[in-house]
């Protein structure tokens, strides 16, 4: 492996400086940046101070207002605000505390603060609510408030609370002012170690152009002439590192070039003069064999044309027998139709003279039917009369014979429907009557054509007898075609054979000498080529 430590330190070395400039550089800006989060905090810690000195007051105010309210009004939801201004401040001394921590200065002022809070809550506010519940004691209870002892706890609170809040102020005051410095120091760290970055990346630039980028160029402006085919020049070294390497090893790759150039076109030339005669000589192979091969193709040819000929009268022929036994199988099955049809023809005719004669008994029954209805109808009228009959002498009778003309009535009743019910039978007989004459005629007319059926039917049937006769003896000289046809067939399959063999020694040698022929092409353009490629050099 070459050694490319020059190129690696060069490299090495600007990428760390930039590295070792961005390191420091993001650590001072860091830096800076945690001394500003300081600052912030306790900047915002004091600003929650001082609104815990405010919740602070407000509790106590609170307390004091719900008081005087209580002592003036009586009234305990006047304590209201006396009553939640008590957890109010207690959490907001926990708060305080909380905040503060281990400062003692500010936490000796708060606990003065609270201590005095807690008297007035004591001294006064318990006190006063204690006595003001008690109506003999609650001029003592206004006595207390009005003296004034609240205003000095209070006074004293405000004073240490006060206190506080100076103090605060300066320490606000202070990390405001710090809070200024260390955005500006942050400022100065970006800025500063981003031009000093920059002025690095500027001179790294400078010395890598000079030292690499320049000897690259050149470097690459001699292999672009190389590429060109020019083998005359030689590069100078730039230096002792890897471009300089880099230049002796081209310098000898392009003096490898030009004698491979040289080499190659004196072997190019001899390729030549041996090519031409290869191909010369299987040219003049390849066209005695073309004319060799086309004969063959030509009886070949024929011969296959002879072959399917024979083939198709083979097929042909068995295709008529085919055909001719199937007519023979369709003729035989024709009879036997035929025979059937015959024997149905015969069972229809005596079926329908059975019809006949069945209907005929049935239109002498209907006759006997329409004399009875006649009989009855003859009956309903009769006792039509009777009853009208009866009916006069029921009326006649008087009261003794009303029973009687039910009687006649009921009995009209029935022969007026035993006459219609005739009359309704007399019209089916009738429509019955018209049907069987009907049946008799269809009847009579289907006997004659079953006898003609049955006369057409058997000379279809003689027919077909001659037709499947003929067809047989035809089937079997198409047998005699075939068998002669077969041998034939079998001669001219030989003779193909020994035509498929020539052929295949053809065509081998016709495409071996088309092989020598590409080949010598292909050596042709390859030497040609070559003589191109070592004509590219110049040397």
């Amino acid at each position: 492996m070459p050694n490319t430590s020059s190129l690696n330190r060069t490299l090495g070395g600007a990428i760390g400086v930039i590295a070792l400039v961005s390191a420091l550089s993001s650590g001072a800006v860091l830096l800076t940046r945690n001394q500003l989060q300081e600052t912030t905090d306790a900047l915002d810690r004091s600003t929650q101070v001082v609104r815990g000195l405010d919740a602070f007051r407000t509790a106590m105010l609170n307390q004091e207002t719900g008081l005087r309210g209580y002592l003036i009004t009586g009234r305990e939801s006047s304590l209201e605000p006396y009553k939640a201004g008590r957890p109010a401040l207690d959490d907001t001394i926990n708060r305080l505390r909380t905040l503060i921590g281990n400062d003692a200065e500010r936490s000796r002022l708060l606990a003065e603060a609270v201590t005095a809070a807690r008297a007035w809550q004591t001294d006064i506010g318990e006190t006063a609510i204690r006595q003001a519940a008690d109506p003999a004691t609650q001029a003592e209870a206004v006595r207390i408030e009005a003296e004034g002892r609240g205003k000095q706890f209070f006074d004293m609170l405000r004073g240490k609370l006060a206190a506080i809040d100076a103090l605060e102020e300066q320490t606000r005051t202070a990390q405001t002012v710090r809070v200024t410095q260390a955005e500006r120091n942050e400022s100065l760290a970006l800025w500063g170690g981003t031009l000093l970055t920059l002025l690095i990346c500027a001179g790294i630039w400078i010395a890598i152009n000079r030292l690499i980028v320049g000897p690259l160029v050149r470097v690459m402006a001699f292999a672009e002439r190389v590429g060109e085919g020019d083998l005359s020049r030689k590069l100078e070294a730039g230096g002792s590192g890897e471009v300089g390497r880099l230049a002796g090893t081209l310098n000898a790759m392009v003096a490898g070039l030009s004698d491979l150039a040289r080499t190659n076109r004196a072997a190019t030339a001899d390729l030549n003069v041996a090519v031409a005669e290869i191909r010369a000589s299987a040219q003049e192979q390849a066209a005695s064999i073309e004319q060799q091969f086309a004969a063959v193709q030509e009886t070949a040819a024929t011969m296959d044309q002879i072959t399917h000929s024979g083939a198709q009268i083979s097929k042909r022929a068995t295709e008529v027998i085919a055909t001719a036994e199937a007519t023979a199988q369709t003729s035989r099955q024709g009879l036997r139709a035929v025979s059937d049809t015959a024997k149905v023809m015969d069972a229809i005719r005596e079926q329908a003279e059975a019809v006949a004669g069945n209907i005929v008994s049935l239109s002498e029954k209907t006759q006997t039917i329409g004399d009875i209805i006649e009989t009855v109808n003859d009956i309903s009228e009769r006792t039509h009369l009777l009853a009208l009959n009866a009916a006069i002498e029921a009326a006649a009778a008087g009261e003794s014979g009303r029973s009687f003309s039910v009687v006649a009535s009921e009995m009209k009743l029935l022969a007026d429907q035993a006459k219609a019910a005739t009359g309704q039978v007399r019209g089916l007989l009738g429509e019955i009557q018209r049907g069987i004459n009907t049946s008799v005629m269809l009847t009579e007319e289907a006997v004659k054509r079953a006898a003609a059926g049955k006369t057409r039917s058997d000379t279809t049937q003689r027919t077909i007898e001659e037709i499947s006769a003929k067809v047989e003896e035809g089937a079997q000289i198409f047998q005699q075609i075939i068998a002669s046809t077969s041998q034939q067939q079998m001669g001219i399959e030989q003779v193909m054979g020994a035509l498929q063999n020539i052929r295949q020694a053809s065509q081998q040698t016709a495409a071996g000498t088309r092989q020598v022929e590409a080949a010598s092409a292909n050596l042709t353009e390859l030497s040609q080529a070559l003589m191109g490629l070592a004509e590219r050099y110049r040397h």
